[in-house]
């Protein structure tokens, strides 16, 4: 039996940052995400990847700009980033059936299901923790462990989510619930110098 579980995490990070960016909780947004993962260990667990799933907003330069620096912190510390893209669409409204164009964010789920398979087809993990609450989850974590019958997951649910799909199939001992203690104790200090000497100071709006 090895000494410990390779245990890799998947952050759906837009799960993440529509948990935390009412007014009383955006003050966590400069999240170290490799800390935070570190918060979720259990037992045996050894931590030996962490991959952050976003995409940039095409609308707003300064989202863009916040965004960017907190990238290219965790990137220092070791966090992978996949990233996907927003697409422009047309919607109707429900009240007045009027049409309207909006932006959707695209690859996301599909981003996460395909490290997945191939992060266990390669044999990376042993136990792959989710962090999200998004059920569109749900084949890709079935799809594995059919395939892959030694692979464990664990959940971790954003904060103020439910999930209760995927609970469902994760399983209740296996779900953890992030709270405001981990985020708080998972911030990044408010100027970092990352290895190429480059300073990174927080946003002002993330204050």
């Amino acid at each position: 039996m090895p000494q410990y579980n390779r245990t890799m995490f998947f952050i759906d990070g837009f799960n993440v940052y529509h948990a935390i960016a009412g007014e009383r909780l955006s003050r966590y947004k400069w999240l170290n995400y490799w800390a935070l993962s570190e918060k979720f260990l259990r037992g045996r667990d050894r931590l030996v990847d962490v991959i952050y799933f976003t995409a940039y907003s095409p609308w707003n330069e300064n989202k863009r700009i916040r965004h960017r620096l907190l990238i290219s912190a965790n990137v220092d510390c070791g966090v992978r980033v996949v990233l996907g893209q927003f697409r422009k669409t047309t919607k109707k409204c429900g009240i007045c059936n009027e049409q309207y164009q909006t932006y959707e964010e695209k690859r996301t789920d599909v981003n996460i299901a395909v490290h997945l398979f191939a992060n266990a087809q390669k044999d990376r993990y042993d136990k792959a923790v989710i962090v999200s609450g998004d059920s569109d989850l749900i084949p890709a974590i079935t799809a594995v462990t059919e395939t892959f019958a030694d692979k464990q997951f664990s959940l971790v649910i954003p904060i103020g989510r439910r999930a209760q799909e995927l609970q469902g199939i994760v399983g209740s001992d296996a779900t953890m619930r992030m709270k405001e203690l981990h985020l708080r104790t998972s911030q990044f200090p408010d100027t970092i110098r990352l290895q190429d000497g480059t300073e990174v100071t927080k946003p002002i709006r993330w204050r």
